[in-house]
C-alpha cells in the first residue's frame, strides 16, 4: 500500500490553531506525514517497488535486445514494455492502493477521528496526491534504471514525461477516491479494485501490444490506454507522439472520478 493504515491520524499533532501555521505549511506537514507512514510500512514498500522492478527485470529477461519489431509498433520489446510497465506501477500506486488506504482507514474510524482535527479535508487529499505523485517518481525512476541495462534509452522528452506523469497521478487518486467512496468495505476494496483494473491492464497494451483496431478504439476511451500512449510517446519519441486527446480523457476520467468522490464520499465507516 501507499500509506499505512494503521498510523494515527495525521492531524492529531497539528496545533489548536493550524489556520496561523498558513496553508503551505499544513501541506508540507501533510506530506510529510503520508510519506512517513509509507517508508515505516515495510510491506507496502517492498509490493510498491519491488513489483514493478521486477516485472521489467523478467521482461527485459524474456525480450531483451534492440531489434525492432513491427509487433512493438517500430520499437524493441523493452522500448515498448519500459514506459507501459511504469504505467502500470503508477495505476498501482495512485488508484488501486489508494482506494484500499482510504477504505481501511475509513472502517477503522481514523477518517472519522481525522474530520474531527483542524485539518481542512482538501489538504488532506492535497497531501494523499503528492505522496502518490512522489512514489510514482521513484516507480518511473527505477523501471527506467532497469530498463536502461537492458539498452533502453533514457526518455526523449523529460518536461513532457513530468507533465503526464502529474496528470495521470492526479486522474487515477481522483479515480480511486472515487472507487473508495462506493466501497461499503474494507474488505471487498481489493477484489472491487482488482476488478477493475485487471481488464483494464490487459485490454490497454501494459503487457503486450494491442493490433486490433476495435478494441484499441474502446481502450482509447478509457483512462490507462491513453497514459500508456503518452507515456511510450514521451519516453521513447515515438513517431505521432502523444496529443491532447489522450490528455483530455485522462482528465476526463480525473474529473468523474473527483464528482464522485465529492458526491459520495463519507469520513465515517458504512453501517453494518
Amino acid at each position: 500500500m501507499t500509506a499505512s493504515t494503521s498510523a494515527p491520524a495525521a492531524a492529531t499533532s497539528l496545533p489548536a490553531d493550524p489556520a496561523g501555521r498558513g496553508r503551505a505549511r499544513l501541506v508540507m506537514h501533510q506530506i510529510r506525514y503520508e510519506q512517513l507512514s509509507f517508508w515505516r510500512n515495510p510491506q507496502a514498500m517492498i509490493f510498491t517497488f519491488l513489483l514493478p522492478v521486477l516485472v521489467v527485470t523478467i521482461f527485459g529477461a524474456v525480450f531483451g535486445g534492440t531489434e525492432k519489431s513491427d509487433f512493438y509498433f517500430g520499437l524493441s520489446g523493452m522500448e515498448y514494455y519500459t514506459p507501459t510497465i511504469a504505467a502500470v506501477s503508477v495505476l498501482g500506486a495512485c488508484y488501486g492502493q489508494l482506494a484500499i488506504v482510504l477504505s481501511t482507514r475509513r472502517q477503522t474510524g481514523m477518517l472519522k477521528r481525522l474530520r474531527t482535527t483542524p485539518l481542512p479535508a482538501w489538504i488532506y487529499f492535497v497531501g494523499l496526491l503528492a505522496h502518490c505523485v512522489l512514489v510514482s517518481v521513484i516507480d518511473i525512476v527505477l523501471v527506467i534504471g532497469v530498463g536502461r541495462l537492458y539498452g533502453v534509452p533514457l526518455p526523449a522528452h523529460w518536461a513532457e514525461l513530468a507533465l503526464i506523469l502529474v496528470l495521470g497521478a492526479a486522474s487515477f487518486c481522483a479515480l480511486g477516491a472515487g472507487v473508495a467512496s462506493l466501497v461499503r468495505s474494507a474488505e471487498s476494496a481489493p477484489a472491487l479494485v482488482q476488478f477493475i483494473q485487471f481488464p483494464l491492464v490487459f485490454i490497454s497494451g501494459s503487457y503486450f501490444p494491442i493490433h486490433a483496431g476495435t478494441l484499441n478504439t474502446v481502450a482509447g476511451l478509457l483512462p490507462v490506454r491513453p497514459f500508456n500512449e503518452a507515456l511510450l510517446a514521451a519516453m521513447t519519441g515515438a513517431s505521432g507522439g502523444y496529443g491532447w486527446k489522450q490528455l483530455a480523457v485522462l482528465a476526463a476520467w480525473g474529473v468523474l472520478g473527483a464528482v464522485v468522490a465529492v458526491r459520495r464520499f463519507r469520513w465515517d465507516p458504512r453501517p453494518e
